[in-house]
């Protein structure tokens, strides 16, 4: 596989999964989660852009995949505007999958296909200052309103695990009471609907474009059930390369990883390298 360490997987299905990308990119799929990915983790989320590099990287390799996506929990307008994807050339074929695949938004026609949005997210929403108060964990934290899901963020909190220790109880109870699961990430609990997640939504990706090879990356506890998707995938006779964005934060998927990097200048040297393999231009 060459002296580059980047593209050398930790563990033999990680192998089978890049030569099998390596072999046939035509027919290989790539999806990258966002935040933490493709943008740098911010203490305000309304200010996370793609690395500068990121969407030239993609750019660059994605005339040469099967298929290529953007998988994230953000809405698919938003992530596309903080990504920088739109009217890119190279970028023609780009999906991006919002609110865990609840949401498209496809290059070639650059429009969001949504369903109507779930009651119980606005509903929990409008209680959320009192259950923040009840908690004793107002302080610090920050609400984010994402239309299909609302997100209790406490990195800003003065002890932001203790917060978001203290708070997954009463929003797991919110949740419940308005019919939604409460996602946690780094410094985050979301609440969302239930009955789709990364997994889900990029088996049926993986299924809907024919892909014979998957390659996966992200760096968060929501990015788990997207592995255990390739996982599934690699059983099935679909060869998969997992990759973690590296974090100290989130110890549980670089423990999954076929391969880990240094975050999202890791993901733009991992792509850029997969580039020169394919002899892109």
């Amino acid at each position: 596989m060459g002296s580059n360490p980047l593209l050398a997987p930790v563990t033999p299905a990680g192998r089978d999964g890049l030569a099998a990308f390596l072999e046939a990119p035509e027919r290989a799929a790539v999806a990258l989660d966002f935040d933490g990915t493709l943008a740098e983790i911010v203490a305000d989320p309304e200010r996370a852009r793609a690395h500068p590099e990121a969407v030239s990287a993609l750019a660059r390799i994605a005339p040469r995949l099967g298929a290529v996506a953007v998988l994230t929990g953000r809405p698919a307008g938003v992530a596309v505007r903080y990504g920088g994807f739109a009217g890119v050339p190279g970028l023609e074929r780009l999906t991006v999958l919002g609110h865990y695949g609840a949401e498209r938004w496809d290059a070639a026609t650059g429009t969001v296909q949504a369903p109507e949005p779930h009651p119980g997210v606005a509903a929990a929403q409008a209680e959320l200052p009192g259950v923040l108060d009840a908690a004793g964990a107002w302080r610090g934290t920050w609400t984010e309103s994402k239309g299909r899901a609302v997100a209790v963020h406490t990195r800003r909190a003065a002890d932001p695990q203790a917060a978001f220790d203290l708070l997954r109880a009463p929003l797991h109870d919110l949740a419940e009471r308005h019919g939604l699961i409460v996602e946690p990430g780094r410094y985050v609990l979301e609440l969302r609907p239930p009955g789709m997640d990364k997994g889900v939504a990029l088996a049926e990706y993986v299924r809907e474009t024919r892909a014979r090879s998957v390659l996966y990356a992200g760096d968060d506890l929501g990015d788990l059930a997207a592995f255990a998707a390739v996982d599934k995938l690699r059983t099935e006779g679909v060869p998969g390369l997992l990759v973690c964005s590296g974090s100290t934060e989130v110890t549980e998927l670089a423990d999954r990883a076929d391969l880990v990097v240094d975050g999202p200048h890791g993901i733009v040297t991992l792509l850029q390298s997969l580039a020169d393999r394919l002899g892109a231009d």
